[in-house]
């Protein structure tokens, strides 16, 4: 189960339950894999419903390896998550949610 107050959001990808995380490494690779000088962009397309395909996945990716899962995108690409993009989307939105904002749901 995830901890909120530590950043968690659970994913259940092909019907495992999964614990993703933005640690300070995943976010390091969050931006090479974006290719943003600062997560601020990432953050602000979010805000403003801008979010792609892409940055969802690539959101997903980070969070779950900084969860502890060694997992890559043609892993996630092959996978099905659990209430399909549409969580996926929440979960990505929620990881940054908790990465630098309040613990809350």
């Amino acid at each position: 189960m995830a901890n909120p107050h530590a950043g968690e959001v659970e994913v259940t990808v092909d019907g495992i339950p999964r614990i993703a995380r933005l640690t300070l490494g995943a976010l390091a690779e969050l931006e090479e894999e974006l290719g943003e000088d600062s997560l601020v962009a990432l953050v602000s397309r979010f805000e403003k419903g801008e979010v792609s395909a892409r940055d969802v996945l690539a959101l997903l990716v980070a969070g779950l390896r900084g969860g502890g899962w060694r997992v890559n995108r043609a892993d996630l690409l092959a996978a099905e998550i659990a209430g399909g993009p549409l969580a996926a989307a929440r979960a990505a939105a929620l990881l940054l949610t908790r990465a630098f904002g309040s613990p809350a749901p």
